[in-house]
């Protein structure tokens, strides 16, 4: 099972999922307040299970509607996702990985390991 781990920094708090093997499966952006932040956690927890796969990788790609999984590739050339609220807003990301099909399997990791994750604070 995954779970939530916040972190406070300088400047708010962020979260990393984290699939049961111990992999950091996706990133959050900053948020000023722990609850905010809190609040990106049941926005991933809601939408991962739903949202749908835009793969922005392949030419003339067909956008998809929000919620959802963007794919693209970065300037080192790896695969990367960010998946979007309802809103449109980029509420999780992933690293790098070398292979499409890697990165489809992130995507499954998170949508599994997202909804019942238990949230733990790092001091």
């Amino acid at each position: 099972m995954g779970k939530f781990v916040i972190r406070s920094t300088e400047k708010g708090s962020r979260f990393n999922l984290v699939a049961g093997n111990g992999q950091v499966i996706a990133t959050s952006q900053t948020y000023k307040s722990l609850s905010s932040c809190k609040g990106g956690i049941a926005s991933v927890q809601a939408c991962a299970p739903v949202a749908n796969v835009e793969d922005q990788s392949t030419e003339n790609y067909e956008p998809a509607k929000c919620p959802k999984f963007q794919i693209y590739v970065d300037k080192a050339g790896e695969f990367r996702f960010r998946l979007l609220a309802k809103n449109g807003q980029n509420i999780a990301a992933s690293e790098g990985y070398t292979k499409l099909t890697s990165c489809l399997n992130g995507i499954e990791s998170v949508r599994k390991n997202a909804v019942d994750a238990n949230v733990e604070i790092e001091a």
